[in-house]
């Protein structure tokens, strides 16, 4: 059943009434009111800020705004020695370009000098769409994950997006914030907790049987699993994975140990990314079936978000089987 204390919204399961738009739009509220909060604030694009919502920004604080043009290299080192010299830089573009043209930067400038940069990657996963395999990010939280002193933020929506923002922006520390393209569900509010390091039950039947672990807009579709399931007789947990780094591993022991089998559900490579992540844990501490719903060692392509989502089995569906799959690995 649906965690009432989280406050999530009321019509969840209605796909009509829902509000659906882009964590871009998280992004847009987040960083006008970290501006309007603290005047260390800065931000930085690489000429796309209509397409990543930076433009606001620039409007607002056209004094606290750089554009550095291609090149998102020059993007990482600048923002590194603001940081260095007491501002709060906030550098944002699409994920394949940062952090994936400028690995080597944020990892030696950023990650290695541990100074306050605040990464924004935009348009990742398979549901960029139409502008194919080059631009869809499905590497990025592997990427982020192997740097030390990185934290990383992965939200479900706009309103988790816009209190990620503002977590990473007043943590002092390197943060890497992970946004999808398209519009997805709203299904959390202003009520809803977002903390570093603590999950939080989405859903959470009387008898788990497989816990749904993961991060993202897909933990909508997972909901929608969830309530498929305890429909057929099979309890479940559905555990919203936000914060990868660090990451709540108390609660994903717990989750894990209440059902005895796990699905990780993410819009990124099956290599080392949320699933990766839960697949450690339970290897070091609790070794138990686990499924994965991602995308299998492959690359992206051309076509509709929706498209593409259902191509990859990125959907309520695609769950269900991971699901029925786990539980009879573990259960029968």
């Amino acid at each position: 059943m649906i965690t009432q204390e989280l406050h999530l919204v009321t019509d969840i399961f209605d796909r009509e009434k829902v509000e659906k738009t882009s964590l871009r739009s998280g992004f847009r509220e987040g960083i006008l009111e970290a501006g309007e909060r603290n005047e260390r604030v800065v931000v930085l694009s690489a000429d796309v800020s209509d397409s990543v919502y930076a433009s606001a920004f620039k409007e607002k604080f056209p004094e606290r705004y750089i554009e550095v043009g291609v090149a998102e290299q020059n993007l990482a080192t600048i923002a590194s020695g603001l940081a260095n010299y007491g501002k709060i830089p906030c550098i944002a573009t699409y994920a394949v370009f940062s952090p994936g043209r400028n690995w080597e930067q944020i990892r030696t400038t950023i990650a290695l000098a541990n100074v306050p940069v605040k990464i924004m990657g935009m348009h990742t996963g398979v549901s960029v769409g139409p502008d194919g395999a080059t631009h869809q990010a499905l590497e990025d939280i592997t990427l982020m994950r192997v740097l030390p002193n990185m934290t990383i933020f992965v939200p479900c929506d706009k309103e988790e997006a816009r209190k990620a923002v503002l977590t990473a922006i007043a943590n002092d520390k390197p943060t890497y914030v992970r946004f999808t393209r398209h519009d997805t569900p709203v299904f959390t509010t202003s009520k809803t907790p977002f903390e570093a390091g603590k999950a939080e039950y989405l859903w959470r039947s009387r008898e788990p049987r497989v816990a749904i672990m993961g991060a993202g807009p897909l933990l909508y579709e997972a909901l929608h699993a969830a309530r498929m399931l305890e429909e057929r007789g099979i309890g479940t947990s559905v555990l919203n994975l936000h914060s990868i780094k660090p990451m709540d591993i108390a609660k994903v022991l717990e989750a894990a140990r209440d059902a005895g089998a796990v699905v990780s559900v993410e819009e990124h490579q099956i290599l080392g990314g949320v699933g990766g992540t839960i697949a450690e844990i339970l290897m070091q501490n609790h070794p138990i079936p686990q499924e994965m719903v991602a995308i299998h060692d492959t690359y992206g392509q051309s076509g509709t978000a929706q498209e593409l989502l259902e191509y990859y089995n990125l959907t309520t569906e695609g769950i269900v089987q991971a699901v029925l799959r786990a539980h009879a690995r573990a259960h029968n």
